[in-house]
């Protein structure tokens, strides 16, 4: 198939790009790419180091890290740390933009005042599944979770974002993902997380969810990239887009918020139900 012979031929590139995503090849690279030395005392003279996680970089090392982790996360999907690297790399435009509309918002100035995270360590899962009845946002949030057998600690670390609040600002993003699935209904198959993907795309603009969106397709079969396109892509770019900011969103305050209720108030649509799936 198309997608196995893009899989074969770019498995070179691949081992190239993890070979480069090891910060020490990085800058070997760069050097020998340009014929310029940056020295780790040149380096930290021109980025210090700007919240726990983070790794300054170079603009050149910056390009490498882009490519090497598109081509790994165009090779596979499934590469979550190779995507959340690409989003970094290359989505500081639009996550000031992000920040921007939520400085535009009550909510989002808090949020972002504030510094909420979404972790085991934060939140009481226990307590919220003693205390949210049936049928609320917090209630099957959890059970989605443990449904799908995952957690919230799994996210990346935020590593190359040059911005502290704007670091802020993408791991945010990352940590609300499963409410997404939450309130959407989506589960976690690729046509599904491809569907999430434009539905992200819509709701942010991020350079790496339309990557996503446009190459994720090539590992699906052709009756479900006809689903994809014919239903869940255009449900996606209308909800996405006319639904509220769900970045501006306190979901934490709503998990006692009966789900149905909840998406009428943030104007989410549900997706549609394909039967043949």
């Amino acid at each position: 198939t198309t997608s196995n012979i893009i899989m074969q031929r770019s498995r070179p590139l691949t081992t190239l790009s993890r070979h480069l995503f090891q910060k020490s090849n990085l800058r070997v690279f760069s050097r020998s790419f340009t014929g310029t030395s940056v020295t780790d005392q040149e380096h930290r003279s021109n980025g210090k180091k700007l919240y726990e996680t983070h790794v300054p970089i170079s603009n050149i090392e910056r390009t490498v890290l882009t490519v090497a982790s598109a081509v790994t996360a165009l090779n596979d999907p499934y590469r979550g740390d190779m995507i959340a690297t690409l989003g970094e790399a290359t989505g500081r435009k639009f996550l000031a933009s992000m920040r921007d509309q939520m400085l535009e918002s009550s909510v989002g100035r808090r949020i972002l005042r504030e510094r909420p995270v979404i972790n085991t360590r934060a939140l009481d899962f226990d307590k919220l599944k003693r205390t949210c009845a049936p049928g609320t946002f917090g209630q099957v949030y959890i059970s989605w979770l443990e449904a799908q057998g995952v957690t919230p600690d799994t996210r990346c670390d935020v590593k190359f974002v040059d911005d502290e609040e704007l670091a802020y600002v993408i791991k945010r993003y990352r940590e609300i993902h499963d409410f997404f699935h939450t309130l959407t209904g989506l589960g976690v198959t690729v046509e599904e997380e491809i569907a999430l993907k434009w539905f992200e795309w819509a709701q942010t603009g991020l350079p790496m969810t339309m990557l996503a969106s446009l190459f994720g397709p090539l590992q699906l079969s052709w009756s479900e990239r006809k689903r994809l396109y014919t239903g869940y892509v255009p449900w996606a770019l209308q909800c996405g887009a006319s639904c509220q900011p769900l970045m501006n969103v306190y979901f934490e305050e709503h998990f006692h918020t009966p789900l149905d209720e909840f998406r009428k108030q943030l104007g989410i649509t549900m997706p549609p139900q394909f039967h043949d799936k």
